[in-house]
């Protein structure tokens, strides 16, 4: 049974998802005011949240995929979906989501007092993007009317995943903000939406049939495609804008960056000459682990 929750948390969407809080993580320290006290704490708070908040969107997705009918599509392997397959009850994972959600909620406060103290109002703030954050994570394919049903689920990862995981990560461990974080945030945000276009670009026939109508679904698997390298194109953009203007940063190894761009060039080559969706399967692990390895060299550059 432990092992079946296990494979539902799906281990291997983590470092993709921890990709935020480190980019975070980088720009809070390249402000050099924030003492090793205060960073070490809050930084380990945000990343146990988000870990958190992805398997309560794995938890969610197994439920909500279920339960719409997505995993029941014709010719679809579904023996890797834990409630489909009758591994886990549907009303047990519903206890997995809402405790899920609980521990969630739990760090995020004690991580938002940790940073704040008693200012109630900026507690307020963070508690309301805290509930904001586990509401998209748990409604992105579950509940009644699933947003990522209807082509908002690239919206809901570029908000969640890129501008307040990115930028309010910063943000809480400075007690400041500045505009220009914005930038790696869309990094971040726009190849994490990559992720979920390739994911969507492999299973687009098989979502058009359940009625999961993806971007992909709605614009089609060849301009999906064209999407897709406009994403990376547009992540790549806002790194480089970024390390433009902010020229005094403390960012290094600038040329193995170029070996992440070399390695999604390729990706993009292939993509473009594939006409089997379901040979992209390989190219996420390409995209999500290249994601990560990004945002750990901007956190080492940073922290070193």
């Amino acid at each position: 049974m432990v092992r079946d929750y296990i494979q539902a948390a799906r281990l291997r969407t983590l470092p993709l998802a921890s990709a935020c809080v480190l980019t975070g993580g980088a720009l809070a320290g390249a402000t050099g005011n924030v003492g090793f006290s205060r960073f070490i704490p809050l930084f380990i708070g945000c990343l146990l949240t988000v870990v958190l908040l992805q398997v309560l969107a794995n938890f969610a997705n197994d439920l909500g995929d279920f339960e719409n009918g997505a995993d029941r599509a014709e010719g679809s392997e579904r023996s890797d979906r834990s409630v489909a397959s009758g591994r886990i009850a549907a009303g047990q994972m519903k206890q997995a989501v809402w405790i899920t959600a609980g521990l969630a909620f739990v760090t995020g406060v004690a991580t938002v007092l940790l940073a704040v103290g008693d200012a109630w109002l900026t507690l307020l703030k963070w508690v309301v993007t805290g509930l904001a954050s586990i509401a998209a994570a748990y409604s992105y394919t579950a509940g009644k009317r699933p947003y990522g049903y209807s082509g908002l689920g690239d919206i809901g990862v570029l908000v969640f995943f890129g501008f307040v995981g990115v930028a309010g990560t910063a943000a809480l461990i400075t007690g400041d903000f500045e505009p220009l974080w914005l930038l790696p945030a869309t990094t971040i945000g726009m190849l994490s939406v990559a992720v979920l276009n390739l994911n969507n670009l492999r299973d687009h026939r098989s979502d058009a049939e359940t009625g999961k109508h993806t971007l992909v679904v709605y614009m089609g698997f060849q301009s999906g495609k064209v999407y897709h390298a406009a994403l990376l194109i547009g992540a790549w953009s806002a790194l480089l804008a970024f390390w433009v203007l902010d020229g005094a940063g403390p960012w290094r190894g600038h040329l193995w960056y170029g070996l992440f761009g070399i390695v999604h060039a390729r990706h993009l080559a292939f993509v473009f000459r594939t006409e089997d969706p379901a040979k992209l399967d390989g190219e996420l692990k390409k995209i999500a682990l290249s994601t990560f390895a990004i945002s750990l060299f901007l956190f080492l550059s940073a922290t070193a």
